[in-house]
């Protein structure tokens, strides 16, 4: 198990550098001399600017209807597919860590330093949040949709899969910038924990 576990953390590291290297170029050139790199990509201290209890409420609910959604159409639509961490089937207690370093690092933080992090803030600053929020919002729908499509050869599954996943990404990218002063701290607490949650099922 240590060598599987050494494995996960191996490749969740790569795929973080993988996934950072097109934002770490850009603001290399571009934005260098202005901002630190973390601080660029949202990587810093959550501000929060409404009432804490409104937005947990509001993460609560969110989560739990996409879980539900996701749920029927994963396990009702198809019996071809596979959930988030599903690779770790079967290695109950022991599975533990690698969930955590999947959930946290390879998929949650990767993801949402290219999608909340890079795309949405280069976007947004150019032509505003509404705009920035909805492009990353379908090309995450999209990372997530077009593989179940493929796998499953089902043009509704690939929508449905698209569509939920884009819907949540979008309420991620609404909850950093409009809720917590543009920190991606808190959709990736958000996001990792949600594949924990979902990784931890197939244990």
């Amino acid at each position: 198990m240590i060598g599987a576990f050494i494995d996960e953390f191996t490749g969740a590291i790569l795929q973080l550098f993988i996934f950072s290297f097109v934002p770490f170029v850009w603001w290399f050139v571009a934005a260098r001399k202005k901002e630190e790199f973390f601080s660029w990509i949202g990587l810093k201290r959550i501000v929060h600017n409404k009432r804490v209890i409104h937005t947990l409420i509001g993460v609560i609910l969110t989560a739990g209807v996409y879980c539900i959604l996701t749920y029927l159409c994963v396990y009702l639509i198809s019996d071809q597919i596979t959930v988030a961490g599903s690779q770790f089937e079967g290695m109950g207690l022991t599975g533990l860590p690698m969930a955590l370093v999947y959930g946290y690092i390879r998929t949650g933080l990767a993801e949402e330093i290219v999608f909340r992090g890079f795309i949405l803030k280069r976007i947004q600053g150019r032509f505003g949040f509404m705009a920035g929020n909805l492009v990353q919002a379908i090309l995450f729908g999209l990372l997530h949709g077009v593989p179940f499509g493929l796998a499953t050869q089902s043009i509704f599954v690939a929508v449905c899969m698209t569509i939920l996943p884009g819907a949540f990404g979008w309420y991620q990218g609404w909850l950093n910038e409009k809720r917590c002063g543009g920190s991606i701290v808190s959709s990736w607490l958000l996001h990792g924990t949600m594949n924990f949650i979902v990784t931890c099922f197939s244990l």
